[in-house]
């Protein structure tokens, strides 16, 4: 083929007509390889056919718009959930930290009713059960999205203390119920709380916050909340002599954050 194709012909070679020869499209096709002027009149079809596909699109979508109701707004009474705050991994541990409550309350009811002198397990755990939620504050590990947020511009400790106030939140009351049902005062639990949080926040700064968490929890387990059952004896550190301590450390350990805050947008 020497001669430059028809304009009939490569209509139909555009729209992929099923009758054109297979001798006869290998010929256009060998010929549009070396000539640029049918090349660009093919082009100049193609755009065309384009076009005009498009506009058809558009004619039926508008159509079906149009015969389609208006969709119903639906008012939200809650917004949404904002990764600043919370994040979907939060629900599991949350639910976990309250069964562990709710396990230790049954667990001194149980010892009330049997008339036994023991401490009240949900004063013991009560310094250490914000930290299965503190865990999952900012970590890799948990949050599928935290690459994402680490390059946001309001990633750092800002973010890690409004996710570990949705934690407190939470557990807090949940507690503070379990205290009351069993004859303990928050005000025997409520600092060293505050201070165990504090110290996880601190720690995971070097060694990543359920790493932190986990080990101050064990920490607490081993030192205080094992001795305590075996000795039937509260132990002195959630006394009210013990207190000053625990505001004092609690005060340290918030100077700290603050003035290592700008290294919290690494925390893993």
């Amino acid at each position: 083929m020497n001669a430059h194709i028809s304009a009939r012909a490569l209509g139909r070679y555009a729209a992929g007509d099923p009758a054109v020869a297979p001798d006869v499209l290998w010929a256009m096709e060998t010929h549009l390889e070396r000539c640029a002027g049918c090349r660009s009149r093919l082009a100049d079809v193609i755009d065309g056919d384009a076009v005009a596909l498009l506009a058809s699109v558009r004619v039926r979508v508008d159509a079906a718009i149009s015969a389609a109701a208006p969709a119903t707004v639906r008012r939200r009474w809650m917004p949404a959930p904002s990764g600043r705050w919370v994040t979907p991994v939060f629900v599991p541990w949350l639910a976990t930290t309250v069964l562990m409550v709710l396990v230790a309350l049954g667990f001194d009811l149980a010892v009330a009713d049997r008339g036994a002198a023991l401490p009240s397990l949900v004063v013991l755990l009560a310094p250490v059960a914000p930290l299965l939620g503190v865990a999952t504050a900012w970590t890799r590990r948990l949050d599928a999205a935290h690459e994402l947020v680490v390059a946001t511009a309001r990633a750092g400790l800002g973010m890690v203390l409004r996710r570990t106030l949705v934690v407190l939140v939470v557990v807090i009351p949940v507690l503070t119920v379990a205290g009351w049902s069993v004859g303990a005062s928050p005000a025997r639990w409520l600092m060293p709380c505050l201070a165990f949080t504090a110290c996880a926040l601190a720690l995971g700064k070097v060694v990543g916050l359920p790493r932190a968490a986990g080990a101050l929890a064990l920490l607490w387990a081993t030192v205080v909340v094992g001795p305590s059952i075996v000795t039937a004896r509260l132990p002195v550190l959630l006394t009210e002599a013990a207190l000053p301590g625990w505001a004092a450390l609690t005060a340290v350990v918030a100077v700290v954050l603050a003035s290592r805050r700008s290294g919290y947008a690494e925390l893993r």
